[in-house]
């Protein structure tokens, strides 16, 4: 039977990625891939934040070569987003109505971004990047990098979700970029007394039985200190699971098997 792990949130942070992948069995002593059948989501978030987000980049792209096909695979995140951006657009002002100077570079700058990685990012790393999907459904998983509904912006099915992202991306217009972005870094949409039923509209439009994603930590959700976290979140009436560890933020990068779920 395949075994699905999804992780998210790594924000530079190689050394407890390939920590918590070998002890999950998914790689080998040396780092290579050793999952066997298994099936590994990163539900994005490569970079900033942390000392070597390209070398996250690479590692993955070199796991995702050794796997066989379809094995592994990528969500974008919103750093992705920002960082895309911040190499696309830099200081370029982002038309809008408000008194703040909006560009990519002074989000990227207020959000961890780091020199490094835009100085060794390259066209084939972008252009990889950029056809990697939003939102995707394993094991009857609805999987996503931000807790947010702002997903069916973008269509009313993953397969349109995906479409419409992937051709915003390619465009060369800076406010479409921007608006990716915002939608993107928008959270909590599934926590309160409202988030069971936001999140149970979602599953019946886009499909699975649960929700999992990162991009907000678990962590600040549970009002403790990130060093001590152990586990992921099931919350919203056991409709969401948080698995974002906060890897940046002195938490573990949470490796997470997720269980098949079928319909009851």
């Amino acid at each position: 039977m395949t075994r699905v792990f999804a992780v998210s949130d790594i924000h530079g942070h190689l050394e407890k990625l390939t920590a918590a992948l070998h002890d999950a069995g998914l790689t080998d002593a040396d780092g290579n891939w050793a999952g066997e059948d298994a099936r590994l989501w990163f539900l994005g978030d490569f970079f900033d934040r942390g000392p070597d987000g390209i070398g996250v980049l690479r590692y993955v792209r070199g796991l995702i070569d050794q796997a066989p096909d379809g094995a592994i695979q990528m969500l974008l995140g919103n750093h992705e987003i920002l960082a895309l951006g911040m190499r696309k657009f830099d200081d370029t002002f982002v038309p809008h109505d408000g008194l703040t100077l909006r560009s990519f570079e002074r989000s990227w700058a207020l959000n961890g971004g780091q020199d490094r990685d835009q100085e060794l990012l390259t066209d084939d790393d972008v252009a990889w990047l950029l056809d990697r999907p939003m939102i995707a459904l394993d094991a009857g998983h609805l999987l996503m990098h931000s807790d947010t509904a702002e997903y069916v912006e973008w269509g009313d099915s993953i397969d349109a979700i995906n479409a419409a992202a992937s051709a915003e991306l390619h465009s060369d217009d800076i406010e479409v970029w921007w608006e990716i972005w915002r939608r993107m870094t928008s959270r909590y949409a599934f926590r309160g007394d409202g988030g069971p039923e936001i999140a149970r509209i979602l599953l019946e439009h886009l499909g699975g039985h649960r929700i999992v994603h990162g991009h907000s930590i678990v962590a600040d959700q549970l009002g403790i200190d990130p060093q001590y976290l152990t586990e992921p979140l099931l919350y919203a009436d056991g409709l969401v699971l948080g698995i974002d560890g906060g890897a940046f933020d002195g938490g573990p990068c949470l490796v997470v098997e997720l269980e098949e779920l079928s319909a009851e």
